[in-house]
């Protein structure tokens, strides 16, 4: 499936739950959190300010970001993958 954000939205794939803590104890489905994590897969053109110029993003494909808990709107495809579709100000971060 083919997407393409609008505006300063972006879509995030997000990366895995860890499987084992720290002590090496296997963790279940049900106790995994949520990720707040993942790689941005497809950027919009941008905001729009007030006086109509373009505010150019600063995430791009391929960055890894950290995000909200509950951010963005989660989506699910036929190929049955898991997106994230969220606004840039949802990004908290950029992971180097």
């Amino acid at each position: 499936m083919e997407l393409q954000p609008l505006a300063d939205r972006i879509i995030v794939k997000p990366l895995e739950a860890e499987e084992k803590t720290a002590g090496g104890i296997v963790l279940p489905d049900t106790a995994k959190e949520k990720p707040q994590e993942g790689k941005v897969v497809a950027v919009g053109k941008g905001k729009t300010a007030d006086d109509g110029k373009l505010i150019a993003m600063e995430v791009k494909a391929g960055d890894k970001v950290l995000y909200g808990k509950y951010s963005g709107t989660e989506i699910n495809t036929k190929d049955g993958e898991t997106y994230l579709i969220m606004r840039e100000d949802d990004v908290l971060a950029i992971a180097k």
